[in-house]
């Protein structure tokens, strides 16, 4: 599928107003907008239209979404250390850190600072624990998404299913690294630190780069209508 045949199915589907979901759950959105434009479900993350990831989500919704990962080069002390530091015991009393980090310090006394050119996850002694390139994470962002058609979708139940009325296609390209700093700061974009003791080492599960579902247009350098 092209632009101009997503814009004209997407036109036609605007038009019929709440239509019912076609799955139950969190990922009925997304579903319902791939089923009735006529795209096959797509469980490899690769764009799906011209280049551009198709991403549905409802309007009042403040779910997190992860964007990507990065995790080379970005630890400044080993990463076991870190976890034997400052991890927490999971329910089966595996060390971990499994944090989503924010400006404030947590209960380990983590927390995420955004500098001039980068953001660092830090302890309130002062000790680093990893630091990442602002500029390499917006040449990331770029990487993983190129470009994003982001649907906006109204949603009602009725007789216990959902419907939802898509009305707001928008095409999104590009960042820059004072857009990733400036949506840091504001904690519209978050730091998922996703790792645990596996005993001589500790096993990374990829950090995490997430971001407000409905925020998510705000990372973008371009936003522009599809109508």
């Amino acid at each position: 599928m092209n632009i101009d045949s997503f814009v004209t199915a997407f036109r036609k589907l605007k038009g019929q107003g709440f239509v019912p979901s076609t799955r139950s759950g969190p990922t009925g959105v997304g579903h319902t907008l791939e089923t009735y434009l006529g795209i096959k479900e797509n469980n490899i993350r690769l764009p799906d239209i011209a280049g551009a990831e198709l991403k549905a989500h409802r309007t009042h919704s403040c779910s997190l979404i992860t964007l990507f990962t990065f995790n080379s080069k970005v630890w400044k002390i080993p990463p076991l250390e870190a976890v034997k530091k400052y991890g927490s015991k999971d329910k089966n009393g595996r060390l971990g850190l499994y944090y989503t980090m924010s400006l404030r310090p947590n209960s380990a006394g983590l927390f995420l600072e955004v500098g001039a050119t980068d953001i660092s996850v830090r302890h309130i002694t002062g000790e680093v624990i990893a630091l990442w390139d602002l500029f390499m994470l917006a040449e990331r962002f770029i990487q993983k998404i190129p470009a994003m058609i982001f649907v906006s979708a109204f949603t009602e139940e009725r007789d216990g299913v959902e419907y939802f009325h898509f009305y707001r296609a928008q095409m999104m390209r590009g960042t820059t690294a004072e857009l990733l700093a400036n949506q840091f700061k504001a904690e519209h974009l978050l730091v998922d630190l996703r790792l645990h003791d596996k005993g001589s080492s500790a096993r990374n599960h990829g950090t995490g780069f997430r971001a407000y579902e409905h925020k998510v247009p705000l990372l973008f350098r371009e936003v522009t209508d599809l109508e």
